[in-house]
């Protein structure tokens, strides 16, 4: 599953490395994440937040199913959709899956996979150094999503578990 979060920039954050999100109207930063079937966190990419998704995602696909071989399907949301799809088919032997809204759902609506990628965005927002980008070079801030994820699995793997009879 793969998407993206804007998140606001502190006053450290350069103008270089920190943009416009017009979609989210948000002056900052975006993280670009790509996660499994679980919600571990195979891969983040920072960027300036006016940089589109579809752009950063060749990128970080790119780097995902070079570290992941065995990598052959990706859901994504409408965000993804064009040229991308067929990028990922020809030059990485990816499956791009675009999972759509229908048209005539309304209000709010839980999506197939996509609650996968949301859940990693909510438990990122529990830790307070990243609900706000405050690292001054992109690399820190990609180094602290990884080391939020680090406690993620941590406490998922400290769960106690009914022993089998």
């Amino acid at each position: 599953m793969s998407d993206s979060q804007s998140v606001k920039a502190d006053a450290v954050v350069g103008a270089d490395s920190r943009g416009f999100d017009g979609g989210k109207l948000i002056n900052g930063r975006k993280r670009h994440v790509v996660v499994d079937t679980l919600g571990l966190l195979l891969g983040v990419m920072v960027t300036s937040a006016d940089i589109g998704d579809r752009a950063a995602a060749k990128v970080l696909l790119e780097r995902v199913t070079d570290a992941h071989h065995r990598l052959e399907l990706v859901w994504a949301d409408g965000g993804y959709t064009g040229s991308l799809v067929e990028h990922c088919v020809a030059a990485l032997a990816l499956v791009l899956a675009i999972v759509k809204r229908s048209d005539d759902m309304r209000g709010f609506v839980v999506l197939p996979k996509r609650w996968i990628v949301e859940r990693l965005f909510a438990h990122l927002m529990r830790s307070r150094r990243l609900v706000r980008d405050f690292e001054c070079r992109t690399s820190s801030a990609e180094a602290m999503v990884y080391w939020s994820m680090t406690m993620v699995m941590t406490r998922r793997l400290a769960r106690s578990r009914p022993t089998r009879a």
